[in-house]
């Protein structure tokens, strides 16, 4: 497997609206396996295909952190949401930055796997959250988005503190 550059904010291919995927074979099976590489290396759980310039609906999720629970979102969509947490989120694409996000609290996403197969999943707790913040990056959405606009503010000024981001 092989660990692949991320891409940082303001990078504007994490603005991107992302392409379905229409085939289903071992290149994808490949940038899947190193998604999920990548984001290990990178000690997430959550990696988007624009995180890696690739603009098509993949996502790879392992709340886990272990492994044990590798989770792969292909062309997602979520399907159904109720109530609503705030919780505290940051992301590959933004290192060093973390900030209350309010999302629904449980979600119901069908999917589709390696193999082309459809599927839904319900998931609650940091997995609903992870799954919404990373279907979020295949609509071009990251989550300074869903802050206010004072947070926005206050984050601009962080970046200028700390920003630009590269690859180490």
């Amino acid at each position: 497997m092989t660990t692949l550059d991320l891409v940082y904010y303001p990078d504007p291919r994490l603005q991107e609206v992302c392409e379905p995927v229409t085939e289903f074979n071992t290149e994808l099976h490949t940038l899947l396996d190193n998604m999920f590489e990548t984001m290990y290396a990178s000690d997430g759980i959550g990696l988007a295909a624009p995180q890696i310039g690739i603009l098509k609906q993949i996502t790879v999720i392992d709340v886990s952190h272990d492994g044990s629970y590798k989770l792969e979102l292909i062309n997602p969509e979520i399907i159904e949401s109720s109530g609503k947490a705030t919780g505290e989120e940051g992301c590959l694409s933004i290192p060093g930055y973390r900030e209350n996000v309010t999302r629904p609290e449980l979600i119901t996403v069908r999917a589709f796997d390696r193999n082309g197969d459809e599927f839904e999943i319900k998931a609650g707790d940091i997995l609903s959250v992870c799954m919404q913040h990373e279907i979020d990056h295949l609509k071009g959405t990251l989550f300074i988005d869903r802050i206010s606009r004072l947070k926005r503010e206050l984050f601009k000024r962080w970046y200028k503190k700390n920003g630009p981001f590269t690859s180490s």
